[in-house]
């Protein structure tokens, strides 16, 4: 949904969506959608012990975190590092950017806000499985593993 005027609300206001995969673990209170804007906000909550998304980046979009309490560990191309409240992590856009974030605390959520910048069509690659996925105007559309890439011409 297009936002098209001042937006002023609290997190409590919004309903969260929780997913739950394997070791990822997480409750996103979605702001303001991909879709028809300039950036998306969210609310993020990770359980103990568990992460938010595999390690991924993105081709045309910087993705800001604010670390709002708890404190976690981020993956990143140099290594990884530990945060807490106060934190502000910027992933630049391309391979740079690659990270995943864990909750490393045994008992406390991990709160952060995730700020993005949008792209109408989005390419994301995780390289720990291989495969890049396509964001259709704010939506998942499709994933693919890089290793079943075929020539340009193959099938034509």
């Amino acid at each position: 949904m297009k936002l098209d005027k001042i937006l002023i609300t609290r997190q409590e206001a919004i309903a969260p969506e929780h997913v739950e995969h394997g070791d990822i673990i997480y409750d996103k209170r979605l702001v303001v959608s991909k879709t028809d804007n300039q950036c998306t906000v969210a609310f993020m909550e990770i359980s103990p012990g568990r992460s938010a998304y595999p390690r991924h980046y993105h081709f045309d979009i910087t993705e800001v975190f604010y670390v709002i309490s708890g404190k976690g560990r981020v993956e990143t191309p140099e290594g990884e590092r530990t945060v807490s409240a106060g934190d502000v992590i910027v992933f630049p856009p391309g391979a740079a950017g690659a990270h995943r974030i864990w909750n490393t605390s045994e008992n406390e959520n991990l709160r952060y806000i995730d700020f993005d910048t949008t792209a109408v069509n989005d390419l994301i690659c995780y390289p720990d499985s291989g495969k890049i996925g396509f964001d259709l105007n704010g939506k998942t559309a499709l994933f693919f593993r890089e290793n079943d890439a075929v020539d340009y011409y193959d099938g034509e």
